[in-house]
Parts: C-alpha cells; sequence; structure tokens
C-alpha cells in the first residue's frame, strides 16, 4: 500500500490495534483521502494566531522521550512558509533538554492547545534549533514580550491532525476572565445607579 501522511501516527502495530477494537474501518477512510494534512493552510494559521500554549515533544538518538512545554503570547508560534512554523526559544531553567535531543534527533511534535474552545491541533515533523540568525529571531519575538529569547525553533511540518473537544477541560486565560468581570462590575454599576435614580424620583413623587 502507498504510504500516507497519517502512518506517521498509525504505524503497523498501530492498525493491528485498530483492527481488532473495530476503528481501523473508518482510519481507513482517512488514508483514502490522502492522511492527514500536510500544509499549513488557513485554518492551520488561525489556529496559530490565537494558541497561547504548547508541548514539544522530542527524543534521544535512544528513543528516550521527553515533552517540555510552551508557552508565549497570543500567536506566538507563527507560519514561515507552507511546511515550517517557527518560534522564539525563551530562557528558561537552562537544562537544554530539548536542544540536546534535536541535536541528535530532529523527529519532534508539537501539540497545541486551546483549552478556553476546547481545541486541540497534533503536528509531527522536524524540528532543529537556529542559534545564530539576529533576524529570525527578531521576527519571531512577540511585540512587547519581557522575557529573552536565547535561540529560535523551527518546526518542518510533516503531518498536522485535530482532535475532537471530548475530555478537553475548559480553561480561561485569568486576563480574560479579569476584563469579564470588570464589564460586568461596570454593568453593575450602571444598573445600581438607574435603580437609585428611579428610586428618588418615586420617593419624590
Amino acid at each position: 500500500m502507498t504510504p500516507v501522511s497519517s502512518d506517521v501516527a498509525f504505524t503497523p502495530a498501530v492498525k493491528a490495534i485498530q483492527t481488532a477494537r473495530g476503528s481501523r474501518s473508518a482510519y481507513a477512510r482517512l488514508e483514502s483521502n490522502g492522511g492527514f494534512h500536510t500544509v499549513i493552510d488557513e485554518t492551520l494559521t488561525g489556529f496559530l494566531a490565537q494558541v497561547e500554549t504548547a508541548y514539544l515533544a522530542t527524543a534521544t538518538a535512544a528513543g528516550q522521550p521527553y515533552a517540555q512545554h510552551r508557552g508565549g503570547p497570543s500567536g506566538f508560534i507563527r507560519p514561515i512558509d507552507e511546511h515550517t512554523i517557527g518560534f522564539a526559544d525563551f530562557s528558561g531553567n537552562r537544562q537544554y533538554i530539548t536542544t540536546g535531543n534535536l541535536a541528535e534527533n530532529d523527529r519532534a511534535f508539537l501539540f497545541l492547545m486551546d483549552y478556553a474552545h476546547r481545541r486541540r491541533i497534533k503536528l509531527w515533523g522536524r524540528a532543529r534549533v537556529v542559534a545564530d540568525d539576529p533576524e529570525l529571531l527578531a521576527r519571531l519575538i512577540p511585540p512587547g514580550y519581557r522575557a529573552r529569547a536565547e535561540q529560535a525553533i523551527l518546526f518542518k511540518v510533516d503531518a498536522w491532525d485535530s482532535n475532537c473537544p471530548q475530555h478537553i477541560p475548559q480553561k480561561f486565560d485569568a486576563a480574560d476572565v479579569a476584563s469579564a468581570i470588570a464589564r460586568l462590575e461596570e454593568r453593575i454599576a450602571t444598573l445600581e445607579a438607574e435603580n437609585m435614580r428611579l428610586k428618588a424620583i418615586k420617593d419624590s413623587s
């Protein structure tokens, strides 16, 4: 059978379990239509513009996995071209596990989360660290974001797919919640003032 993009996840072992558990036919239909997405289209670009939370998975040459949280303001992960996305790698605890893993094994996986709208996107590909390109780094640093970027990470997308919202807890950004509360408090104050005005009119009549 001709390989398709979803084979990056659906290995022969995975397909055997899908067959045993009754889900293989559904994913076979996906494969007949070409499998997962391979191009960064408007849907993925729009999602990236809103995402604030991501998890980057890498592995050593021996296959030992490691996952690390990546976060920033909305849109901190940006499309570079139709097959590549990138982000500034900010200073952290200086363990450099991801950087070391990518030095010997460029296979990587990104898990993008949008908790507020209960959406997630998975991306398979290959990543590399770019430490000597100030122009690229300046392009990727979010304007006004107060953090020091040590390097950039470029992620070449081999395949990507979205997930259903099942079991994703809905969480909201603290700033969005504070803004919503402020609007409600303002509305309450307006209504209370109007209530007092009407009460004064009634008492004087």
